[in-house]
């Protein structure tokens, strides 16, 4: 393993050891606030496709957030993992089917419409001042954007987390997606990644 490999790892793990830490009534409350920052500082036109995510272990849960998104006129899609390396995007809808996603999610079944999103909500285990992110180590939504992109779809990407995983600076790599705004209990931050 390389250096900035083994560094990220270290950061990923510490920065989840405070989400961990953080209390889960604290959490709830901070969901519902981070909610409403969104329907004020998140603004797209109605009809547009918002990815988002099926909150696990102490991640920030996107839920009420996503709803928020959905009453501003957002149609809404969760990832779906394909095989080891691949996730697309189905769309969700009230009451259709949910099926087990692997590592404790859950996602529309199989036969949801498959979407491109224009807007993601991006999970994160530590992010920097830069906008610099790191994920959970696979590396599924670099190759999603990546794949996106290709079609000639630039999404506009918020990352969400809490302040506690901030860390002082992420170690680069070619592949790595930079996250021009991430969502956290302090609010809305965008990073110049000019």
């Amino acid at each position: 393993m390389s250096p900035s490999k083994d560094l990220k790892k270290q950061l990923r793990k510490e920065a989840l050891a405070r989400r961990d830490a953080l209390d889960e009534f604290w959490r709830v409350e901070i969901a519902l606030e981070m909610a409403e920052t969104a329907k004020e500082k998140i603004d797209f036109e109605p009809g547009r496709i918002v990815s988002g995510f099926w909150p696990m272990r102490s991640e920030v849960d996107v839920r009420p957030l996503m709803f928020a998104l959905r009453e501003k006129g957002a149609r809404l899609c969760l990832p779906a993992i394909l095989d080891k390396t691949t996730i697309v995007f189905r769309e969700l809808v009230r009451g259709a089917p949910m099926v087990e996603m692997g590592f404790g999610t859950v996602g529309p079944h199989e036969e949801a419409e498959v979407l491109d999103p224009t807007l993601m909500l991006v999970p994160l285990a530590a992010f920097d001042a830069r906008g610099h992110r790191i994920g959970y180590g696979a590396g599924y939504y670099d190759r999603a954007i990546a794949r996106l992109a290709e079609k000639g779809i630039m999404p506009r990407l918020i990352g969400i987390a809490f302040d506690c995983q901030e860390v002082e600076r992420v170690p680069e790599e070619n592949h790595d997606v930079i996250i021009p705004e991430i969502l956290t209990e302090s609010g809305l931050r965008r990073f110049d990644i000019a």
